[in-house]
């Protein structure tokens, strides 16, 4: 089973950058989705970004053109480029890949069937 390990979360001011890693025991090349996703204080964890197999990259509304997705390092590194972060980007932001669920032309990794890493807190104050 793929191990995954969350790094690069921290403290910054609204309007910074951050990069978050996500390091795979193996290489991701042939799991289907891959992605990242947050969860603050008091709400559901939502989906923040996905690449599938082909590719394509899909974005939450809150953060397309600010956040980028892409899967580095020999294709054993998930990364998540962020940029003009603001305050209600602050989260716990986990990364996912496998268990997909398919909706409106995307897959997803699932929190029951999917694997998961332990998390790297980011947050943004003003």
């Amino acid at each position: 089973q793929v191990k995954l390990v969350e790094s690069g979360g921290g403290s910054v001011q609204a309007g910074g950058s951050l990069k978050l890693s996500c390091a795979a025991s193996e290489s991701l090349a042939s799991s289907i989705c891959m992605g990242w996703f947050r969860q603050a204080p008091g709400k559901e964890r939502e989906r923040v970004a996905v690449r599938n197999i082909d590719g394509t990259t899909t974005y939450a509304d809150s953060v397309r053109g600010r956040f980028t997705i892409s899967l580095d390092n020999g294709k054993r590194t998930l990364t998540l480029q962020m940029d003009s972060l603001q305050p209600a980007d602050t989260a716990m932001y986990y990364c996912a890949a496998d268990g997909c669920t398919y909706e409106d032309g995307t897959w997803w990794p699932t929190a029951d069937f999917g694997r998961w890493g332990q998390g790297t807190q980011v947050t943004v104050s003003l």
